[in-house]
C-alpha cells in the first residue's frame, strides 16, 4: 500500500536493548506495519510484547536498529523532528503539572508547541467541552480524579491539531465511567475529524472498537486484521458453562484453566464460566472436566481469539503454574469461615471539611474474596488504607483479625499482607534481595526466611538474580505478590494489582488468588477491571464516599432493572449513574 493511503508504513522494523545480564534483548523483531489514514488502530499484546517500543519509534523518540519506517510519508529516522511537528503522543505517564490549574496546563503545553493565541481561542473551548473539563479550569491538576487527569492529559496532547495521534494505554488505572468517556472522545476524533489514531491497550473491549487490530508477542506481529476477522479464529470453540452442585464460577474456572490441553481460556461472567475449548480437545475428557455443568455455545469475542493466539505460541510458561492449587508452598490458614476477618461499623474518614468515607459498614469472613469497587475518587482507596492500618479512621469501629485498629494497629499489620498499586519494590535490587529485605521487615530470619524465599521463587516462577527494575509489569506483579505473602498473612490486601497488565497475566494472577482463598486466606482487592469482580465472593460499590451496593456479584446484577444487567460492568455503570442522578435531583451534589 502506498503512503497516500497509509499514515504509517514499516518494513523489517527491529529494535534491541541491552539486557540485565549484558546481552541483547529483541524488543521488536523484523516487524512490518501498514496503518491507514483516518482509522483507529489498536496494538494489543502481553507485557513485553513491544507495543510501547513501536509507538516510541513511530513518534521518533527511538531509532530503529534495522528496517524502514515512514510516518505521514516521512522517513522518521532521517527527519524525526518533521514527524514530531505533525503528530501528538500521549505516553502512559503523561506529565501534567499538578500545582498548575487545568487552564494553566493547557496554556503551558500550547506555549511549548508554539500554538498561536487565535488558534487557542478556537481550540481550547472545544477541548474543554469534549473532555467535560469546562467547569474545572481553575482546579489544580493534582486535585483531579484519575480519570479527569487522563482527560486533561489528552486535551494537552491535542492543544495543536495533529495529523496522527499516538496513545499508549490511555485508560490504565481509570474507572469504567472515565474509560467510557475517554473512548467517546477518541472515537469522536476519528469519526468527526478523521484523525488517524494508534492506541495500545490491555482491554480487549477497547480493541473491539478499532478498525484494525495488531496482535504482538515478544516483539513479533502474530496477527492483524479487523476485529471480526480475528474473532473468526475462535468460531465454534466458545461456550458458557453454568456451575452445578454448589460449585462457584471461580472454582469451575480454576479447574478449566488448569487443563490447557482441553481448554484455551476460561473466565467467570454473570454467574457462568465462559471458556474456549482446544480445537482438538477430547469431548469425553472435556465432559468429565466440566463435571455436569450446563453448557451452551456463545458468540466468540476478540479476547477469545487473542488468548488462542498467545496459547498457540507456546507462551504458557509466561504465566504462573496452573497447578498452584496443589502447591504445598501456598499459604494455608486454618480458620473457621463462619468467623469474621474484618468488621467495619459506621466508618468515617474526613480530611478537614471533606468527607472521603461516610458511615460505611460491612464485614468480611475468613477465606472470602471481597472486592472494593468504585469510580476514581469514590473513597475506596481511603477505605482500603484504613482497613490496612495505614490511615486512622475519624470515627466508627474497625476490627481486623479480631483486633481493634484504634488500639492494636501494629499487631494487626503483622498479620496482614499488602500489595500496592505501584508495587513498592526496590528497582535496583535483585528479586532475591527484595525478598530478603521484605522478609526481614516482616520479622523472618535464618532458616525460616530462606525456606519462604525458596518457596516463593518456585511458586511465582521468579529468577532470583533478575534486577526487579528491569522486569516486565507482569513479573513485577508476581514479585510484589511474593513479598506480600512471605510471612504467610491471614489477610492479603491488593490495591489495583492488575492495573496495566494483559489478560494472560490477569488469568495467572487470579488462579493464584483462587488457590489462596481455598487455603483459607482472606483477600481484599480493589480493581477497575469489572470482569474481575466476578471472581469475588462479595463486592462493595462506593461513590462519593458512600456505600451504594453490597452483595455477591449475582445479587449486585439483580439490583439493576430486575436483573437485566448482562455483566458486572453494566451493573456497575447503572448503579453509580443512578445514585448520581438521584443525588443531583435532590440537590445534594456539588
Amino acid at each position: 500500500m502506498s503512503d497516500a493511503t497509509s499514515a504509517i508504513v514499516a518494513k523489517g522494523l527491529r529494535k534491541t536493548f541491552q539486557g540485565p545480564d549484558g546481552g541483547s534483548v529483541a524488543a521488536v523483531g523484523s516487524v512490518a506495519l501498514d496503518v491507514r489514514h483516518g482509522e483507529l488502530t489498536a496494538l494489543v499484546g502481553p507485557d513485553g510484547a513491544g507495543k510501547t517500543t513501536i509507538i516510541r519509534m513511530i513518534a521518533g523518540l527511538l531509532k530503529p536498529d534495522e528496517g524502514e519506517l515512514r510516518v505521514l510519508g516521512i522517513d522518521v529516522v532521517a527527519n524525526a523532528q518533521e514527524v514530531q511537528n505533525r503528530i501528538s503522543y500521549m505516553p502512559q505517564r503523561f506529565g501534567l503539572y499538578e500545582d498548575l490549574s487545568v487552564q494553566e496546563n493547557l496554556d503551558l503545553y500550547a506555549d511549548l508547541h508554539g500554538v498561536p493565541v487565535a488558534e487557542r481561542r478556537e481550540r481550547f473551548p472545544r477541548l474543554l467541552k469534549m473532555t467535560d473539563l469546562s467547569r474545572f479550569t481553575d482546579r489544580p491538576a493534582g486535585k483531579l480524579s484519575g480519570g479527569m487527569k487522563q482527560k486533561l492529559g489528552l486535551a494537552c496532547t491535542l492543544v495543536r491539531s495533529p495529523e496522527l495521534l499516538l496513545l499508549d494505554e490511555p485508560s490504565v488505572g481509570v474507572d469504567p465511567l472515565s474509560r467510557r468517556d475517554l473512548w467517546k472522545i477518541v472515537q469522536q476524533l476519528v469519526e468527526v475529524e478523521r484523525l488517524s489514531v494508534v492506541v495500545s491497550t490491555a482491554y480487549m473491549d477497547e480493541a473491539e472498537r478499532c478498525a484494525k487490530v495488531l496482535v504482538f508477542n515478544r516483539g513479533d506481529l502474530l496477527e492483524h486484521g479487523t476485529p471480526e476477522s480475528l474473532r473468526s479464529r475462535a468460531r465454534g470453540l466458545t461456550f458458557s458453562a453454568t456451575p452445578c452442585d454448589g460449585a462457584t464460577p471461580r472454582e469451575l474456572q480454576a479447574r478449566l484453566i488448569d487443563a490447557p490441553h482441553l481448554v484455551v481460556d476460561a473466565t467467570p461472567r454473570a454467574g457462568t464460566v465462559r471458556y474456549v475449548r482446544q480445537p482438538e480437545a477430547d469431548p469425553a475428557a472435556l465432559d468429565e472436566l466440566i463435571a455436569g455443568a450446563e453448557c451452551e455455545p456463545r458468540p466468540e469475542e476478540l479476547e477469545d481469539a487473542f488468548m488462542m493466539l498467545l496459547r498457540s505460541q507456546a507462551d504458557t510458561q509466561e504465566g504462573m503454574s496452573g497447578t498452584a492449587e496443589s502447591d504445598s508452598s501456598l499459604t494455608r490458614v486454618d480458620r473457621d469461615p463462619r468467623k469474621l476477618a474484618i468488621v467495619v461499623e459506621d466508618l468515617v474518614r474526613k480530611f478537614g471539611d471533606f468527607t472521603a468515607v461516610a458511615s460505611t459498614s460491612f464485614d468480611v469472613a475468613y477465606g472470602e474474596v471481597f472486592g472494593l469497587l468504585g469510580p476514581n475518587g469514590a473513597g475506596k482507596t481511603t477505605t482500603f488504607r484504613m482497613l490496612c492500618g495505614l490511615l486512622p479512621a475519624t470515627s466508627g469501629h474497625l476490627e481486623v483479625v479480631g483486633m481493634n485498629l484504634r488500639k492494636a494497629r501494629a499487631e494487626a499489620r503483622a498479620r496482614i499482607g499488602y500489595v500496592s498499586q505501584k508495587f513498592a519494590l526496590y528497582g535496583n535490587l535483585t528479586v532475591r534481595e527484595n525478598l530478603e529485605f521484605f522478609g526481614g521487615a516482616y520479622g523472618l530470619m535464618g532458616k525460616r526466611l530462606r525456606s519462604r524465599i525458596a518457596d516463593s521463587l518456585q511458586q511465582f516462577d521468579l529468577d532470583p538474580s533478575s534486577v526487579s527494575g528491569s522486569l516486565p509489569t507482569g513479573y513485577k506483579q508476581r514479585l510484589a505478590m511474593a513479598t506480600g505473602l512471605l510471612h504467610e498473612p491471614e489477610i492479603l490486601f491488593l490495591d489495583e494489582p492488575t492495573s496495566g497488565i494483559d489478560p494472560l497475566a490477569r488469568r495467572a494472577f487470579w488462579r493464584t488468588i483462587t488457590a489462596l482463598a481455598q487455603g483459607g486466606v482472606t483477600v481484599i482487592i480493589t480493581t477497575h477491571f469489572m470482569e474481575e469482580a466476578e471472581y469475588c465472593d462479595r463486592i462493595a460499590i462506593q461513590d462519593a464516599g458512600k456505600l451504594l451496593a453490597l452483595g455477591s456479584p449475582g445479587e449486585i446484577r439483580d439490583r439493576v432493572d430486575g436483573g437485566g444487567a448482562r455483566d458486572m460492568n453494566s451493573a456497575f455503570l447503572a448503579i453509580v449513574e443512578q445514585a448520581r442522578s438521584q443525588e443531583a435531583a435532590g440537590g445534594r451534589r456539588e
